[in-house]
């Protein structure tokens, strides 16, 4: 198989290339800044330079991980969000029609999931969030493009047959928050993996199972999280007071956490149910927070990447976009 990667030079490609490499798989990576892991340099938004690629590399499989991503918003114009992650995406799969491939893989995000009310933390309970939330009402430029995209992965779906697995992903960045600032890198990381975030060794493993997948499945969106340890019944009580209800699951917590002089959140507004990856794709994170408590009984390394420096390399390619 044949597989063209977009996005190889950023954090889920140089990951991922190199597993899919080891399963004996050819990839081209694709992406408008160099790496190790990209072949060919430029945007996604240029449909000749798409075209060419195919046809040179006898392109046979898709997994479109490019994109201008949230904090891209303070650098690039809305158009250039239309630009890359609409018609981009649309390139590529009328382009992998065009080349009769076998499956296409779109790497999305839960953010497009989060409306200003759920962002502001609006209602008495944490928002529960599966592949039923209805409506989609995304809160800023990035989430409206990647819904917009998923859409017309769904329309190619149906009008050609291509197999598309969409893969809304938690947060898996190993950067600090753009946001929020309030606990340290790690900390927060720690705390997410209750509700919002998975490893980027889990976001690899789970683009693999939905390659292998796709032409079975034929299409469908699954969220990528870590496994929630809270019941849907829960939610009242997690926005209430969520170090109560995490004591309950997990007693030593609390104690774990101040040998490390960090926080349990207070409050959680939103949580992230990946049940459904389990169920259909047969993808379940590895790591989850029973993982990062049992890292701090043992004093083992932090298992969710984290680093406060980290800059995607598109940053320095920002003419080579459009």
């Amino acid at each position: 198989m044949r597989v063209l990667l977009t996005g190889s030079s950023g954090w889920l490609g140089r990951h991922l290339a190199p597993r899919l490499r080891g399963d004996g798989r050819k990839v081209v990576g694709f992406d408008v800044a160099p790496g190790p892991q990209t072949d060919v340099i430029g945007s996604v938004a240029d449909r000749a330079l798409v075209d060419r690629v195919f046809a040179e590399h006898a392109i046979d499989a898709v997994i479109h991980a490019a994109a201008l991503h949230k904090p891209d918003i303070a650098r690039y114009p809305r158009q250039k969000f239309v630009d890359v992650n609409v018609s981009g995406t649309l390139n590529l799969l009328e382009a992998a029609v065009a080349a009769g491939a076998s499956r296409f893989v779109f790497t999305s995000t839960t953010s497009l999931m989060i409306s200003p009310a759920i962002r502001e933390g609006q209602g008495e309970a944490a928002a529960w969030i599966d592949e039923t939330l209805s409506p989609l009402v995304p809160r800023n430029i990035y989430g409206v493009t990647k819904l917009a995209a998923e859409r017309l992965c769904r329309l190619i779906h149906d009008e050609h047959a291509l197999p598309v697995l969409v893969l809304r992903t938690a947060r898996f960045f190993p950067e600090e928050d753009d946001t929020h600032r309030a606990l340290s890198g790690e900390n927060m990381k720690a705390n997410e993996l209750l509700h919002r975030r998975l490893t980027v060794a889990d976001a690899v493993e789970a683009h693999v199972a939905a390659l292998e997948r796709a032409p079975e499945i034929g299409f469908d969106t699954f969220i990528l999280s870590a496994p929630t340890p809270f019941a849907r019944e829960e939610a009242a009580a997690l926005k209430a007071d969520a170090a109560a209800v995490i004591a309950r699951h997990f007693p030593d917590a609390a104690e774990l956490y101040a040998a490390r002089g960090w926080k349990l959140p207070g409050s959680i507004d939103r949580v992230y149910d990946a049940s459904r990856a389990e169920r259909v794709l047969g993808f379940r994170c590895r790591t989850d927070f029973a993982s990062m408590l049992a890292a701090l009984r043992r004093g083992d390394a932090f298992p969710v990447e984290h680093d406060a420096d980290y800059a995607s390399p598109a940053l320095g390619f920002a003419a080579a976009i459009g």
